[in-house]
């Protein structure tokens, strides 16, 4: 081994550490590390690489004392990537065209209908619990993407921190748990699993459903990117209705 590894290595630390690149290098090399194990399971959903890349990430930044503001000057170019990567969705989009095109009517019902489960199951469900109408609406926008389901926690008196870590829960369960449940179901067919995914899993979820192939991948993008715009119209009136009936039914 050459003696001057150790200096060079430790040299290249304290330059990261004096930068925000620390962050993204900590970020890129710990989801490395996750997805390598994840490969070699064979793509397990159990061996999900999000939880334990969050959980390391964590650890660290406790363990060292770093703000999350600090570390996210780094890694705030991961999240800049959010964007090129949504839109990229519609390449594999367009190659199924021709059967969006059969099946626009059924998916914008079903995409309705998953909007307003998911959303009113969560507020109920939470409400006979005995949760705050603040975690009710943080838990409203749960299966939609974190900028747009942060946006309208705010708008309807949620708490968006809260809302940010119950998304990606909810992507990351609906990512581990979506396969066996759809094999459950007998359900098999690569547009409708996808198209499930994206409803209720957002990014996660379609990225699950790439690793089942292209199809599944196509249409949960499109499930994903109608959630979002879906969501944004009609779920802030919508959940601010079922919250005030609820809060009076109490």
């Amino acid at each position: 081994m050459n003696p001057e590894a150790p200096r060079r290595l430790i040299d290249i630390w304290v330059y990261l550490a004096a930068t925000p690149l620390l962050g993204l290098t900590l970020t890129l090399l710990v989801y490395h590390a996750a997805f390598v194990l994840y490969r070699r399971s064979g793509f397990h959903p159990l061996a999900n690489p999000v939880p334990p890349t969050v959980l390391v990430l964590a650890t660290l930044l406790w363990a060292t004392g770093t703000p999350y503001a600090t570390y996210f000057e780094g890694a705030q170019f991961v999240h800049f990537l959010l964007g090129p990567v949504t839109v990229a969705l519609a390449v594999p989009l367009f190659e199924q065209l021709h059967r969006l095109r059969r099946l626009a009517l059924p998916l914008l019902a079903a995409r309705v209908a998953g909007a307003l489960a998911a959303a009113a199951t969560a507020i109920v469900v939470a409400w006979a619990l005995g949760a705050s109408p603040a975690t009710m609406a943080s838990l409203a926008p749960k299966s939609v993407t974190m900028p747009v389901a942060m946006g309208i926690s705010e708008k309807i008196g949620g708490l968006p921190s809260l809302t940010a870590v119950l998304v990606m829960a909810t992507g990351v369960l609906g990512a581990v748990g979506g396969r066996f449940l759809f094999d459950a179901l007998r359900l098999h067919e690569p547009a409708a699993r996808g198209f499930a995914l994206g409803t209720i899993a957002h990014g996660i979820g379609t990225a699950r459903a790439f690793q089942e192939g292209e199809e599944a991948g196509a249409f949960a993008g499109l499930a994903m990117g109608l959630s979002a715009l879906l969501n944004a119209l009609v779920l802030p009136s919508l959940a601010a209705a079922l919250l005030g009936w609820l809060s009076r039914g109490a």
